[in-house]
């Protein structure tokens, strides 16, 4: 049973929003045990993704050092700019622009799908340095009472694309003539994933869940249809989903794009969970899925010319100059619209910007009351 909120709640502590200190609230809960209540339907509150988790990105994964995104006990020697060779081999170079790793552009690892039985070595995963960083993480940067996730980079069409890029990866998943050695070479990956994340299981038994990545889409549209989607990448993220269930690990899929006709592929593929993106109506998907997974919001309420403003920078500027009490009501509006007993959301970490003082208080207020029955929304 959920207790009453206390005001006492409010009173601010020591916290961290992606690695970095902040105030956070007095809750009464720790993060692991919150968040285990959140995912399985009972929260206390809205958990806010950039702040609710410890991440995890342990350098022993090489596609964390390639992709310049280690967050572990040794990171200072892993933040970018960096960059490097991930699993398999493919050259990934620092852009400031876009702020992350990017493949070397140049000839592609494979110019055809084909290639793959006879260019591609496979990672020895036993060969990398589990042990030792578990004795680095283990009890130190990984401590009881985290709710530990860890970001799995490169899904199915995110490895295509860093092995052949897009127009190559893409006509791959689509040609009838080439879709069967695509099933040949993901059925291998997911051998491989399944190897490695087993290893991360059993090295680092703190992990809670995992944010697997797997761009599907653009800015207006998704890259293929949910046919496409539903036989040529469900079926293998399904076993993985599966076997994570199996450890008791959540499993929250991250996927780029305008892509609501997909949401469908991902609750058929065992994802508990889906960020969308701010190009995304995330009030539609919530009300069409939310009670099938659980959807990352964000408020769709803010003033039109602050949210068409160019830049992150210039949006959180903007919307921190309005009169708090305006800051209050829009905070107010969100929370009662995406939370429901029984069809919790959680709060996107891609609108963190919008997280003034006053906004995390009345949700995290607002939402304690919803979900211990002290108000309706």
């Amino acid at each position: 049973m959920v207790a009453k909120f206390d005001p006492k709640e409010l009173e601010l502590k020591e916290g961290f929003m992606f690695g970095r200190p902040i105030k956070q609230f007095s809750y009464p809960l720790n993060q692991h045990d919150a968040d285990e209540k959140f995912f399985h339907g009972e929260p206390w509150w809205q958990m806010q993704q950039a702040s609710d988790t410890t991440m995890f990105n342990p350098h022993v994964i090489p596609d964390n050092v390639a992709r310049g995104f280690v967050f572990e006990a040794q990171m200072g020697d892993y933040m970018p700019p960096h960059g490097g060779l991930d699993m398999f081999g493919v050259d990934w170079e620092w852009v400031e622009q876009v702020g992350g790793a990017m493949v070397r552009p140049g000839k592609p690892f494979l110019e055809e799908i084909e290639e793959w039985r006879e260019k591609i070595v496979w990672p020895d995963v036993d060969s990398w340095d589990w042990e030792g960083c578990a004795k680095a993480n283990n009890g130190t940067y990984l401590r009881p009472g985290q709710f530990v996730q860890t970001w799995f980079f490169n899904g199915y069409f995110e490895r295509l694309i860093s092995l052949m890029e897009f127009e190559n990866a893409i006509m791959a998943i689509f040609d009838e003539d080439s879709q069967e050695e695509v099933h040949a070479f993901f059925e291998r990956l997911t051998e491989l994933y399944l190897d490695i994340l087993k290893h991360m299981l059993d090295y680092f038994p703190s992990i809670n869940a995992i944010f697997f990545h797997d761009d599907w889409g653009s800015q207006k549209e998704t890259f293929f249809s949910p046919a496409v989607v539903e036989e040529m990448i469900v079926p293998y993220m399904k076993r993985i989903t599966d076997y994570l269930h199996s450890r008791g690990v959540m499993c929250e899929l991250h996927s780029c794009g305008n892509i609501y006709k997909q949401v469908p592929n991902m609750i058929a593929a065992g994802w508990d969970m889906w960020a969308p993106q701010l190009m995304n109506d995330c009030y539609k998907i919530y009300d069409d899925f939310g009670d099938k997974i659980v959807v990352a919001t964000y408020p769709m309420n803010i003033p039109e010319e602050i949210q068409k403003l160019p830049t992150e920078e210039a949006r959180r500027d903007a919307f921190a100059a309005l009169p708090e009490e305006e800051q209050r009501r829009i905070a107010r509006e969100y929370a009662h619209r995406v939370n429901r007993i029984g069809k919790p959301s959680a709060y996107s970490f891609y609108a963190a910007h919008w997280l003034t003082p006053a906004v995390r208080e009345v949700i995290y207020e607002e939402t304690r009351k919803i979900y211990s029955g002290e108000i309706q929304p």
